[in-house]
């Protein structure tokens, strides 16, 4: 019998303006399907105009500038609502979606829907649930006391994943994929057994506790930061509307 992480997976990844979920922007987005572990991926891309100036610092990380935005990108409307009927169907089909730090990737989508379409990302998923896998918050749970940091990046040296045009979404999202099925393989063990519904429900637990940890070091360290321990995704809020 296929293991799950031999079989078929989906991988959403987001390029944005910033890294706060309430207010920032999606410039670009992809969808990545594989049908088995080695087959060709199908990949389907948006490029999104966001109607507000893209920072420096972030066309630095991704290269989208506002001019080739404003060229090229289509309104975020429309865009947002394909995005979200595309993991709707990933849903539908039985695809497990990988999503590296699924609470900002998701949470963003979300407030984009609501700001955009009046809408919600779960009313996409009332017929069919979404399961998640998301390499960030499995690689610390089956490898807790491993040192360095664990951005996609170290993550694909680690389980030596080619990562090919970094910061680019399909690029990340496909890294992302091979990733959770290399982590897959190396805890075969711990993992065999578990299906992607059940890892879903596990990586809610996994998540909380990580951020636990992480905000009693945050306050030892005396900083004023707030860690979410909400995944995959992060509760609404009434600036976010």
């Amino acid at each position: 019998m296929t293991c799950w992480y031999e079989g078929p997976l989906a991988a959403f990844d987001t390029e944005t303006t910033g890294v706060d979920v309430e207010t920032d922007r999606i410039v670009s987005a992809a969808v990545v399907v594989q049908d088995a572990a080695g087959a060709r991926p199908r990949v389907t891309r948006w490029l999104v105009n966001p109607g507000v100036p893209v920072p420096a610092g972030a066309t630095a990380v991704h290269g989208l500038t506002d001019d080739h935005l404003q060229r090229n990108g289509r309104w975020p409307s429309p865009v947002m609502e394909e995005i979200a009927r595309e993991l709707g169907e990933q849903a539908a089909a039985g695809r497990p979606v990988v999503v590296m730090n699924a609470p900002f990737d998701l949470t963003l989508l979300d407030r984009e829907l609501r700001r955009h379409r009046a809408s919600s990302l779960d009313r996409w998923f009332e017929s069919a649930s979404l399961r998640v896998l998301d390499p960030r918050v499995l690689d610390k749970h089956l490898d807790r006391y491993r040192k360095g940091r664990r951005t996609l990046t170290d993550l694909c040296a680690h389980y030596e994943v080619t990562l090919d045009g970094a910061h680019d979404a399909a690029a990340d999202a496909l890294a992302s994929l091979e990733v959770v099925r290399a982590l897959g393989r190396r805890f075969a063990s711990r993992l065999d057994r578990l299906s992607p519904s059940e890892l879903h429900t596990l990586q809610t637990v996994w998540h909380a506790a990580q951020a636990r940890g992480l905000q009693a070091w945050f306050a030892r360290s005396g900083s004023p930061e707030a860690v979410d321990p909400a995944w995959p995704l992060r509760p609404d809020l009434q600036a976010a509307a």
